[in-house]
């Protein structure tokens, strides 16, 4: 089963978005975080800078006042030790890189 498969499977039953882990190193780190419609990332920071590329489906990104609509391969860059958070507007997957 690929990581994506997995974080599909898990959307099944979860009510919350499901993370899984793709790469580290000690310079960085992949994520691919996967939505059901209606899902909410709740505010985070992250320690080191960030992009999002959304792979499938449409996700909207809060950062303060900003909002802003991503839809599939589109990125958003975030700056270290910035306050944000990621709503899912339909079905969603999307990798996140830092470092």
């Amino acid at each position: 089963m690929t990581i994506i498969q997995e974080i599909q499977e898990k959307l099944m039953t979860s009510t919350k978005p499901v993370a899984r882990l793709y790469y580290k190193s000690e310079a960085s780190k992949t994520m691919f975080i996967g939505f059901n419609s209606g899902m909410v990332l709740d505010q985070h920071k992250t320690s080191v800078p960030a992009r999002l590329m959304v792979l499938t489906g449409k996700v909207t990104y809060q950062q303060g006042d900003d909002t802003t609509s991503l839809c599939q391969y589109e990125t958003k860059d975030i700056s270290k030790d910035t306050l944000h958070e990621v709503y899912a507007d339909e079905d969603s997957l999307f990798m996140s890189m830092q470092g």
